[in-house]
């Protein structure tokens, strides 16, 4: 008689980090910018802060604070220099120098808009680059020219279109002998548009959701991407060579609400952040689900990736748990 199969036991994280003192909305890897290039783990609280964290001693190793006390939604370096873009509630989006221990502001961004969107950029001839951000109208966004602040166009939904404010944005171009940047961008109304920014046009949208899009992610290798709103599904949807964009499938979840989506750097992982206080691990070219995270007491409300493959969540219980799950080959 064959032995029953027993469940696979439940994955630990390698180590969590304690500390940030309120619960946790952005995660961002990145490299040290000076000595060895050690990892480092950068964190944004709902206090204000962010905590910037060696991956060797799992300790802080410094504290920024440039928000005035209001929550960090957003983290970014730039690709170029040891710059970090931080984005608060507090209407201000910081320009932090981080070379040689310096961490000081060097330039910032008033912020139109009050709500969580989260802003995205685009690489351009160093030092130049594309910045996008919830504009001053409810549905617009705003693209400036960085870091000369030149605003480039404001994007607009034609009249009487009511999808909303936008929720969250992600900036790519396409690898051709002329490429033109496109603005993903995840609206209210639950549907995902995709814009020509030279044009100030709407290539193509589609309906995805019937809840706001909380979180987006584009595979521009694979011209395909996937969202989460507060419903539970997730959508995966296609760009086809005409830019139009077409939804492949929804795929089911246990309970609702996903709060960020991220595609691994190898484009082979997919992870969500939910509600339900668990990350899900996705097989990304066949949305096979192969772990459930469970270990946070509260809300997940954003997971990143490293270049290597480690795993970051951080959760309304003021902690970060740190993973390394199926390594990158």
């Amino acid at each position: 008689m064959a032995a029953p199969t027993l469940p696979r036991p439940q994955p630990d994280p390698q180590f969590v980090l304690r500390g940030t003192q309120s619960a946790v909305h952005a995660l961002h890897f990145c490299r040290e910018a000076q000595g060895q290039g050690c990892q480092l783990l950068l964190s944004g609280s709902l206090s204000g802060l962010v905590h910037v964290w060696s991956l060797q001693t799992r300790r802080a190793l410094a504290t920024l604070d440039g928000h005035e006390g209001q929550c960090v939604t957003w983290l970014q370096t730039l690709p170029h220099g040891h710059q970090l873009l931080s984005q608060g509630r507090d209407q201000r989006l910081c320009l932090w120098d981080l070379a040689e221990g310096r961490n000081a502001i060097v330039d910032s961004v008033h912020l139109k808009s009050v709500g969580f969107c989260r802003s995205t950029v685009l690489a351009r001839a160093p030092p130049r680059w594309m910045l996008a951000m919830p504009g001053g109208g409810n549905d617009e966004v705003e693209i400036l020219e960085m870091p000369s602040k030149t605003s480039v166009c404001t994007l607009k939904p034609e009249a009487g279109a009511k999808l909303g404010m936008p929720m969250c944005l992600e900036l790519w171009q396409q690898a051709d002998s002329s490429p033109r940047p496109r603005l993903l961008t995840g609206y209210e109304d639950g549907s995902v548009a995709l814009w020509d920014v030279s044009e100030r046009k709407v290539y193509s949208r589609i309906a995805c959701h019937t809840e706001p899009v909380m979180g987006l992610d584009f595979d521009s290798q694979k011209s395909r991407g996937v969202s989460g709103s507060a419903e539970k599904a997730l959508a995966v949807w296609s760009l086809d060579e005409q830019q139009a964009l077409k939804v492949c499938r929804t795929h089911e979840l246990t309970n609702p609400g996903i709060a960020d989506v991220v595609i691994r750097p190898d484009r082979k992982l997919l992870a969500t952040a939910g509600w339900d206080h668990r990350v899900r691990i996705f097989h990304w070219r066949t949305m096979k689900p192969l772990a459930v995270l469970d270990f946070h007491t509260s809300a997940v409300n954003c997971v990143a990736f490293a270049s290597d493959g480690l795993l970051a969540a951080g959760s309304g219980d003021r902690r970060i748990s740190v993973w390394s799950l199926y390594q990158c080959t």
